[in-house]
């Protein structure tokens, strides 16, 4: 039987960091997504290993994990930072063009609402 093809637990094959398959990593090693579905965040600790599969898109793509025992609880929010938030989203909805708040973040690929996208070809 042959080893998973990213199996590399001592890390001699990338850079010294450990390398496992799919689902294969150890106990105690989670994403930054699974440590903030627990409430926690990585803290500034080191990336402690990485969890390697191939792409549907050619190529193979990492997932760095982080140990939960250093892990931190993640900091709440505070008046001011949700203040900024909601100003920097309420900038995202609003139309350069209109002025109106469209209710959506506006599409970049436009950069206007879609009501000012679809008037646009009218106007020329």
């Amino acid at each position: 039987m042959s080893r998973p093809r990213h199996w590399d637990p001592d890390g001699a094959r990338h850079g010294g960091t450990p390398t496992y398959p799919w689902r294969m990593a150890p106990r105690g090693l989670f994403t930054r997504r699974q440590l903030r579905a627990k409430g926690l965040r990585p803290g500034g600790q080191d990336v402690a290993a990485q969890v390697m599969w191939r792409s549907r898109y050619g190529g193979t793509r990492p997932a760095y994990l982080y140990r939960l025992t250093l892990a931190k609880p993640v900091r709440p929010m505070t008046p001011a930072r949700a203040a900024a938030l909601a100003k920097v989203n309420a900038a995202r909805r609003t139309c350069p063009a209109c002025g109106q708040d469209a209710g959506y973040v506006l599409p970049a690929h436009l950069g206007t609402c879609l009501t000012c996208a679809d008037h646009a070809p009218l106007a020329a």
